[in-house]
């Protein structure tokens, strides 16, 4: 496998990374501690084109491919992991919208999601059905040419500022069998939204969502009822993997900060990296991180090729987070009482990194993926 990147992948990971620097890293605690998005953020990213990343040429996007999202997610995570959610969320929904959609739906959403116009978000957690996402209770009832809506979507990330969301509602019988999706606005007087007070990532806006008798049409549907579930299970195999990039760029961020405090601050007469206690560590995880971003990269690689990436982005997905957790708390170790401060760095990036564990899927949950994909589901869990 070729692990160069070619030009126009050198040239997008300059401009996020100059991006990152201006308009993201100097607001990630003012984001944090106002537990919001600073005014004109979303307006920056659609502007960055960041929204528009995995969106079809043909429908305004700039139709990259999932190596660039990988490239443009690791380095938003560094700034400030936050701002991560609202630009995977427009390739997640993007791209199963641009696989699933009618050409008048297509016209339809894919431009203003590129835009940043439609800020999506993707409703399918339930209070008792996490993991178990085939067994989603939320109700779709047939009602003239359409549907009512009716039940409760939860840790739905950006659902404090979503405009619009790709709700998984059940239409038919038990199973994934009987689910179906729908793209909808979000701003009707039978959706009621509650925030949920977060240990991290503040500014994401984690939520509930209730519907309460949405009435949603016949054009709202996307793809054919009861192809929902293994609509948005294709998107996972990439997804995953952005996520595990996202973890390692916050662990990378924490790492740098560590090193740097290790040139700067000295102790018995010598810089701190000149003690092995502190430098061997530092060096493990950065080793760990390096390995867990090169198995991300060949998932995201793989399904650029059109092969099967599910493996090594389930993979990516139950290692990453676990191994950021651990490199940013070294870091914290690493800067003292400096890091254990909230006026600092690390501490932030710490409680950040921990909810990236439970996205997308647990790790007891990709191991299962994978699990099944090499044993078959008769031998596996």
């Amino acid at each position: 496998m070729d692990f160069t990147l070619n030009p126009a992948h050198t040239e997008l990971a300059k401009r996020v990374d100059e991006f990152v620097e201006e308009k993201i890293a100097p607001h990630r605690q003012e984001n944090d501690h106002e537990a919001t998005y600073r005014p004109g953020l979303i307006a920056d990213l659609a502007a960055a084109g960041l929204f528009a990343l995995r969106i079809p040429r043909e429908h305004g996007g700039l139709g990259l491919d999932s190596v660039s999202s990988g490239i443009a997610l690791e380095r938003l995570a560094g700034g400030d992991l936050a701002v991560c959610f609202p630009v995977l969320n427009a390739g997640l929904i993007g791209g199963v919208l641009a696989d699933n959609g009618t050409p008048g739906q297509k016209a339809a959403w894919l431009p203003p999601i590129a835009r940043g116009d439609h800020l999506v978000a993707l409703a399918l957690t339930e209070p008792d059905h996490g993991t178990d996402a085939a067994g989603i209770r939320l109700t779709a009832r047939p009602e003239g040419d359409g549907w009512v809506l009716d039940g409760e979507k939860t840790s739905i990330m950006i659902a404090a500022h979503a405009t619009h969301a790709l709700v998984f509602a059940r239409t038919g019988g038990e199973g994934a069998g009987g689910i179906s999706a729908f793209y909808t606005a979000l701003d009707d007087e039978h959706v009621r939204r509650e925030r949920l007070s977060d240990l991290g990532c503040r500014a994401g806006g984690r939520g509930r969502l209730i519907f309460d008798g949405l009435r949603v049409g016949p054009g709202d549907l996307v793809g054919a009822p009861g192809g929902g579930f293994r609509a948005v299970m294709r998107g996972f195999g990439v997804s995953r993997a952005l996520i595990a990039l996202m973890a390692i760029g916050v662990g990378n961020a924490a790492l740098g900060e560590a090193y740097a405090h290790a040139k700067r601050r000295t102790a018995f007469g010598q810089p701190l990296g000149r003690h092995q206690a502190v430098t061997f560590p530092l060096v493990e995880h950065t080793t760990l991180l390096h390995a867990a971003r090169l198995v991300s990269f060949e998932a995201l690689c793989r399904a650029d090729l059109g092969e099967d990436p599910r493996i090594p982005s389930n993979m990516a997905k139950w290692w990453a987070p676990k191994a950021a957790v651990e490199a940013v708390h070294q870091a914290l170790l690493t800067l003292g009482h400096l890091g254990w401060s909230e006026d600092g760095p690390i501490a932030q990036r710490l409680r950040d990194v921990i909810g990236l564990q439970l996205a997308d899927g647990t790790a007891a949950a990709t191991k299962m993926t994978v699990a099944r994909l090499l044993l078959g589901k008769e031998y596996a869990p």
